[in-house]
């Protein structure tokens, strides 16, 4: 992040399938306005959304189709198992 884009508001979004994948890769990332799309889209296809600072810092390093690293597998898991409680629990 440079010092422009201190306090400008930032979203990533994930996949995950295990048939496709071993791991969760990112799908989208950016700040500003492209970060307001990912949200807009992902609300209206009513995704949940999750929102964790430190994470989305981290996810932005990564390059679109890139899997998330091992270091970022505990807090993504976190973010996984609380999607899942929220679809579990909605239906």
């Amino acid at each position: 992040m440079n010092d422009g884009d201190k306090g400008r508001f930032k979203a990533a979004a994930l996949k995950y399938d295990r048939e496709e994948r071993e791991a969760p890769h990112l799908v989208a990332s950016g700040s500003g306005r492209i970060a307001e799309r990912i949200v807009e889209v992902a609300r209206e296809a009513e995704v949940p959304i999750v929102e964790d600072a430190a994470l989305v810092s981290a996810l932005l390093a990564l390059d679109i189709g890139e899997e998330i690293p091992l270091d970022l597998y505990e807090a993504v898991a976190r973010v996984l198992a609380f999607i899942y409680k929220v679809d579990v629990g909605s239906r």
